[in-house]
Parts: structure tokens; sequence; C-alpha cells
């Protein structure tokens, strides 16, 4: 089946680009807004409304595949691409990418996938941001679906020799700054992982010596305790961006300690820490990661590190694997590009026997979200997302609802 013709439009998201910079040296909170400068090249207010860009593809049937191109959050920040601004990309994509869509025959999303992925903007002669290329991706995904009358899960499970997952993936739901309320939700609906937290400031949420945080580690585990379903023990799950690093002095012995010390007050849970430091380079961060999961590991600690910051491309991945660096590695899907590098990095991970978390951002769309449900039902990561936004019902409706009609109808089409 061909592609006849092609549209796009400027969207939001769920969320928001929020300058990690100018907030991790000081921006006030106020209500919904930053009071402060933006230290980020392309950010005109530390805080952003969160843009999209849909693209739609019309097939010879008249049916319609839709990809949602979106980026993350802390948009360039740890060595990812910039500002994501649907006024500049959507004539980007218009001028470049259109042209080589229209008129297409679908068949094999791994290979056009890759095709796109990896191709030039002739303006620049670098390759296209990252969201621009997620978005096509998706919507050259869902065009091989409908093409072959498929599940665009059974597509990319026939394209990479897996099968469909029979059971849900786990999940892992995130409270934002509401990380008390939003912690009870979460523990209602008795999602698998919690909270994230969003601990991206020494002062407010870390504190100087660690103590703040470790005060909300003995109040989700009471919480967990007093509302969970008998046998509910989701794992712990805690972003810190770097600030254990800044409050430490980097000081890869005394972040040790109190990992040790916060894995005591998780009473028994499995703790996950994600991005304990930023060294501000790849090298480095893999150095540091490698070391820090060294020393846990001699320590006979079950806190599992999480590596964020400077893991951005597949080619990050296999390095970070390849390193050790980390017990777990997010697998933060808008930063990889075509989704097709989603699936390779999972693959990846598990055959170097290291944790694979299938990550995002609260920043993406209904669309995207749904798209990596079905990249996740045939690659089996550990833990994955619920996405989008950062109210955690909306986006834990739409992972965990997609992943059951997956399952109801796989086998069926």
């Amino acid at each position: 089946m061909k592609i006849i013709d092609a549209v796009c439009t400027a969207g939001r998201t769920g969320f928001f680009f929020d300058d990690q910079k100018a907030i991790k040296e000081g921006a006030v909170r106020d209500g919904e807004f930053y009071r402060g400068e933006p230290a980020t090249e392309g950010f005109q207010r530390v805080r952003q409304a969160g843009e999209s860009i849909s693209i739609v593809l019309i097939m010879e049937d008249g049916s319609l595949a839709v990809g949602d191109c979106a980026a993350v959050q802390y948009s360039g920040a740890g060595g990812r691409d910039p500002l994501f601004r649907a006024e500049v990309y959507k004539g980007i994509i218009e001028k470049h990418i259109f042209p080589l869509l229209l008129g297409r025959e679908m068949n094999g999303f791994r290979e056009a996938s890759e095709y796109f992925d990896s191709m030039l903007n002739p303006d620049t002669g670098k390759r296209f941001h990252t969201a621009v290329r997620y978005g096509v991706s998706q919507a050259i995904l869902a065009a091989e679906a409908g093409s072959r009358r498929k599940l665009m899960a059974s597509v990319v499970a026939d394209e990479y020799g897996t099968d469909v997952s029979k059971t849900p993936i786990p999940v892992f739901a995130q409270t934002g700054d509401s990380r008390y309320d939003n912690a009870d939700k979460i523990i209602l609906k008795g999602a698998q992982s919690l909270p994230h937290g969003l601990i991206n400031n020494v002062a407010a949420k870390l504190g100087s010596d660690g103590q703040l945080l470790y005060e909300y580690v003995e109040w989700l585990v009471k919480r967990i305790a007093e509302l969970g379903t008998e046998g509910y023990r989701p794992v712990l799950h805690i972003d810190v961006y770097g600030t254990l690093g800044i409050a430490f002095g980097n000081d890869m012995e005394a972040i040790t300690d109190y990992l040790l010390r916060l894995e005591n007050a998780a009473g028994g849970l499995l703790l996950r820490i994600e991005g304990p430091v930023d060294m501000g380079g790849r090298d480095a961060q893999v150095d540091a990661l490698s070391e820090l999961t060294a020393r846990l590991d001699v320590r006979t600690s079950m806190v599992q590190l999480v590596a964020d910051e400077w893991c951005n491309t597949l080619d990050d991945i296999r390095y970070f694997a390849d390193s050790k660096a980390g017990h777990m590695l997010q697998i933060k899907t808008p930063d990889l590009g075509g989704i097709n590098n989603t699936a390779e990095a999972i693959l990846y991970c598990r055959d170097k026997g290291i944790g694979a978390y299938q990550g995002g951002t609260c920043n993406e769309t209904d669309v995207s979200a749904k798209a990596c449900v079905h990249v996740a039902m045939a690659v089996k990561p550990d833990i994955m997302l619920a996405k989008p936004g950062m109210g955690f019902d909306e986006g834990y409706m739409m992972v965990f609802n997609e992943m059951q009609r997956i399952m109801a109808l796989e086998g069926r089409l």
C-alpha cells in the first residue's frame, strides 16, 4: 500500500519544556511558573508550553497513519537536542521529509525507519532533530500496520524476531511535584513502580545532607503499607537529577554511604535511584556510574542505579551497557530518534544483562505514548513509563488500557 498524501499540524504535549539548568541553579517555583532567567539556549522562559507536531499519512485506501513528533521535558540538557519548536520544524518536515514519503510503498517498518532516522538534513548536513525522527518513525509504523492489517506490536515483533507479550509490562508512574497526593493515586491504582518524585533541587527537595528525600522515602513506605492492597510491594524509583553529586561534592564514597542509608529507609522495598550524579559529559558520566555501581555491588546493596543523563542515543545505550554504568538504563524514547532505536536498545540491554527501562517523558502525546506501548509489548522491557502528563491518572490510563487492547486483539487480526 502506498502513501498518497501527508499533512502535519502543530500541537501541544502533555506537559512543559523546563530549563533544567536554571532550575538546578535555583529558579523559584511560583505556582506552575518558575521565576528567574533561562540558562539553556533556546528557552525564553524557565518553563514553556510543550509543543508537538502530528504527521498524518494518507494511504491509498483512504486510511490514516499518525505519528507525533515530541521532545523531552528537559530539552537541551544532558547532551540532548535543542528545544523543539513546532513553528520551526513543521516547515522542515514539509520541505525535506514529505517528498520522500509521498508515493512510498509500505514494505517494512524497520528498513524505512532506519532510512529516515539516518538521513541528513540537506540544509545543515546533520541528522534531523530527534523529535522529527521520532514522529516520522511512529507514522511509518502505523502505516505498515495498516497495510498489513496487523497491530503495530505485531509488526515490531515480526521484524525483530520476538513475540508479543501475553502479560502486561510493569508500569512506572510518576508524581511530578505533587509527590504526596499523586503517590496516593498511584498506590490506589496499584502501579508496579513509583514515584519518580522530581527531585531536581538540593535545597527544596533533596536536603543538603539528603534528609528531605530520606524522610519522603519513609513516608512512602508507610503510605504503601496503609493504602496498598495485600501483597502490594512496588519498586521505589526516584529520579534525583544529579543532585546527590551536588550535595555530596561528587564524593563517590559519601554518595554510596547515603544510598545505603536510603536503602534502609525503603523498608525492604526495591529501591532504584535514577541519575545520582551529572558529570557534564558522556565519558565522565559513564566512569562515575560504573564506579558507583561497583561500589554498591561490593557492599551487597540491593539499590539499583538507573542511567539517564548523557545516555541518549542508541550508541550511548550500548556504551553504558557495555561499561556496566548502572544496573538499569533509561531508554528515553524521544531522545533516541526513530522508535526503531527503542526496540534495538531494549534488545541490546537484554543481551548484556542490563535492566531496560523504556521511559520517555511527561512531555509526549497520546499518539506517541500508545506507539511506545506497542514497541514495549513486542520487545518486553523490564518496566515502562506511564505517560504523558504529570497528573498520573491520564498517562497511566493510556498505557494500561492500550496494553489490555493489544493482549485481547493479538492473534485475532
